[in-house]
């Protein structure tokens, strides 16, 4: 924390401006070492918090052409003094000046480090730090709103509810050990059996949005399957709007996992297409066969084709069999062809699915499925909506301890169980809601967390 760090924010590559950070104590004497003003000639002439043109230049010699923000802290994104430089984008120019930043005094800044130290000086909680990456990897609107709501602040107000019911109940229980001579009354325990139950309700409420969280973090990790030449990669183009997998009549042409995001209406879509599933003695397509069936085990969706102008094999019926228990799309595939499938026969062997007729090649049956995922997706489920989604599996993770926590020690107050050992339930279940908003964690999993950030941030 000591040391003044820099970084380039901006993604490396061709661009109109590119944006070099630097944060800490000898910040502003690093771009006073370096900026020249093209009208502002002292350092104490140049405005704190507005942007000042001129040239970063390494004594006499002319680096580039920018404008720069000195921001004194602590109103800056670390709460340190800040220095910004807006210089020209492309890979050479914003290399140049970091590289004379960090000649002039500063290090290299860690991934995460800039959003660290906004952790650690107290401008944010872990998870408000957390929701920056998520809305750096948002896929759609939606993503990118539940992200900026924990942004906001509103996931941490609910942790900060239930940790101070959690208190008042520790503060409870620590008077009647340290008084071990008077036993708490009745009135008193179903007191906290009530809080207790409160609690539970309210994890469990948080708990209910983490599936969609994930979901909307992730994508809906969303699996074509298929025997060979049914239409797999015609329908990863069809979605995409584009020819990104190669199609041809030639069996077992796609060999290996082709993914892609798409968004549909907000939900993002990782679409996974695989190899065809058949037996075969070419031993790369046999490895992207296996891929695929070890694909299935994982995925959110199946979306399974069955080729309508061929006779069921026993490859379908492998296929049956790998989604019987899968939330699945089936689509009877090529309708525009003459029918050799008994297609009475299919449906009794097949339950609870969706099944959609489409010629994928003409563009039959697209607008059904991009419907029917949508409908899936929505149905019976807690809204996108809400201003809290737990979209993190490290605070899912948290979640489940804390309710179990507080299942283990509403079931001791039944079984009447000593009071310091309640009392042992109840901290641990405000710990592991704590290391949601950092209020109780590691220095360990605080540089896990931030080493997944990009450097600049």
């Amino acid at each position: 924390m000591s040391e003044t760090i820099a970084a380039i924010s901006t993604a490396i590559g061709e661009s109109g401006i590119g944006i070099v950070r630097i944060s800490g104590n000898d910040a502003f004497k690093v771009g006073y070492k370096i900026f020249k003003g093209a009208k502002v000639q002292k350092e104490e002439d140049i405005d704190n918090r507005k942007l000042t043109y001129g040239h970063i230049v390494d004594g006499e010699k002319i680096i580039d052409e920018v404008l720069i923000a000195f921001m004194k802290g602590p109103y800056t994104y670390t709460r340190e003094d800040m220095v910004e430089i807006y210089c020209h984008g492309g890979i050479i120019s914003v290399r140049n000046v970091l590289n004379l930043i960090l000649r002039s005094g500063a290090g290299l800044a860690e991934p995460g480090e800039f959003t660290k130290r906004a952790f650690l000086n107290g401008r944010l909680d872990l998870a408000q730090a957390e929701a920056v990456i998520d809305i750096i990897n948002s896929k759609t609107n939606k993503s990118m709103e539940v992200s900026l709501n924990q942004l906001g602040g509103t996931l941490s107000a609910k942790i900060k509810e239930i940790r101070d019911i959690l208190f008042d109940m520790m503060a409870h229980v620590e008077v009647s050990i340290d008084f071990s001579d008077e036993d708490l009354d009745v009135s008193s325990i179903q007191d906290l059996e009530d809080k207790a139950l409160i609690v539970k309700e309210k994890i469990s409420s948080l708990l209910s949005t983490a599936d969609r969280g994930k979901i909307l973090r992730d994508g809906l990790k969303t699996v074509i399957l298929g025997k060979p030449n049914v239409g797999k990669s015609s329908l990863l183009n069809a979605l995409l709007r584009e020819n990104r997998a190669i199609v041809t009549d030639i069996p077992g042409t796609t060999r290996d996992i082709i993914e892609e995001y798409i968004n549909i209406d907000g939900i993002p879509l990782k679409i996974i297409d695989t190899a065809g599933i058949r037996d075969t003695s070419d031993l790369v397509e046999k490895i992207g066969v296996d891929k695929a069936r070890l694909m299935v085990e994982d995925a959110d969706l199946i979306i399974a084709i069955f080729d309508i102008s061929r006779k069921l094999t026993e490859e379908d019926m492998e296929i049956l069999d790998l989604i019987s228990d899968k939330n699945t799309i089936v689509l009877l595939n090529k309708v525009d062809l003459s029918q050799a499938f008994d297609e009475d026969y299919f449906k009794n062997h097949i339950k609870n699915k969706e099944i959609i007729s489409t010629s994928i090649s003409n563009g039959l049956g697209i607008d059904k499925i991009e419907k029917t995922i949508k409908e899936m997706f929505y149905s019976g489920e807690v809204e996108v909506k809400s201003d809290i989604v737990v979209n993190n599996i490290r605070h899912k993770n948290q979640l489940e301890k804390a309710y179990n926590d507080i299942e283990s020690f509403i079931e001791d107050i039944k079984n009447n169980v000593p009071i310091d050992c309640l009392d042992v339930d109840l901290k641990n279940c405000w710990r592991n809601l704590g290391e949601i908003s950092g209020e109780t964690i590691s220095e360990d999993i605080l540089d896990k967390i931030f080493s997944e950030f990009c450097i600049g941030k």
